[in-house]
């Protein structure tokens, strides 16, 4: 992907964004929450701001089905869409391509850290490169 990456390793866990936040010594709002979500019984991605809660009517929107369509992933289901285990899903570098839309909320930040695969492991990368690097669409997810 050409990107310059640096993955950050950590003793504790960065498996929840408050976790992750504490470890970085960042805001939470900068950190990256992967939410793998089946919609119409296929994988799509939600990159959302540690600070926010993923309103889920505006996924299904997002994705043209009704709300009832869209379930969030069961452990199994991101672990076969991704390649990685809860906890430590990236933004890129999926099994499977995907939909991936980004929290506007993202973008306030000159710098945001994403998991780097594993519940210790993150990198930072500025939210524009972001959604380059995961061809994300920009959007308004929170409740």
């Amino acid at each position: 992907m050409g990107l310059n990456i640096e993955v950050v390793e950590f003793d504790q866990t960065t498996r929840t964004a408050e976790a992750a936040a504490e470890a970085i010594g960042c805001s939470v709002g900068q950190i990256v929450k992967s939410l793998c979500f089946m919609a119409n019984g296929e994988p799509v991605m939600a990159l959302v701001s540690g600070d926010n809660r993923l309103d889920e009517k505006k996924l299904a929107a997002l994705q043209n089905v009704g709300r009832k369509k869209v379930k969030r992933a069961n452990a199994d289901q991101v672990r076969e869409a991704t390649g990685f285990a809860i906890g430590g899903v990236p933004p890129f570098g999926h099994t499977n391509p995907m939909t991936i839309y980004l929290d506007e909320d993202l973008f306030q930040y000159e710098i945001v850290w994403a998991a780097a695969g594993t519940p210790h492991t993150v990198f930072p990368i500025p939210p524009e490169q972001l959604r380059r690097s995961t061809n994300g669409i920009k959007a308004d997810l929170k409740q």
